[in-house]
């Protein structure tokens, strides 16, 4: 008898286990930590309407700048950061070096890429997108600034660094205190 116990609870735990199992009692659960993506926003009819103005806007735009061989897109569709600065020719960014502008970077790692451009794409060993086996990094800092600078004198937008950006201060929020 005292054999047959510990059998006849080993076989019970099995039958448990074997249950909870076919239930799927202790299945983990699927986690969503972001929904679905809206892609269809609800706008106003005027919003749209605006939205495809200054999109039409920015295809011509761009066409002039092609045209004035000022503007080589390494992605398909509009790319407003290069169209408002004055154009980029941002194939070439991409043989010298592999650093391009934030919208680009955007574009590329969304797989929308020119086909003359993703022949050439691939990943690193920490997955990282590559051109031509350079990581592909977005411009630095001082030179975004810079192309910020010409896209105010072409669009007349105001841009001024933000005050409240410690981030970015050449001093500590303590050194300015202090003076």
């Amino acid at each position: 008898m005292r054999r047959v116990i510990p059998w006849l609870g080993g076989v019970g735990l099995l039958l448990a286990g074997y249950v909870a199992g076919s239930w799927q009692a202790f299945e983990p659960r699927s986690l969503w930590a972001q929904g679905a993506a809206d892609t269809t926003p609800d706008l106003s009819t005027d919003a749209q309407t605006k939205i495809r103005a200054a999109a039409d806007a920015l295809r011509s735009a761009a066409d002039a700048l092609i045209n004035d061989q000022r503007l080589t897109p390494a992605t398909k569709g509009l790319n407003t950061f290069a169209i408002l600065s004055g154009g980029r020719n941002v194939v070439e960014d991409l043989e010298n070096g592999a650093i391009v502008d934030p919208e680009t970077y955007a574009a590329l790692y969304a797989d929308l890429a020119v086909d003359q451009v993703a022949v050439h794409l691939g990943r690193d060993e920490n997955n990282r997108l590559t051109y031509k086996g350079k990581v592909i990094r977005i411009y630095p800092v001082k030179f975004l600034m810079d192309r910020y600078r010409s896209r105010s004198e072409l669009t007349g937008e105001e841009f001024s660094p933000s005050p409240v950006n410690s981030a970015r201060s050449k001093s500590s929020p303590k050194d300015s205190d202090e003076e």
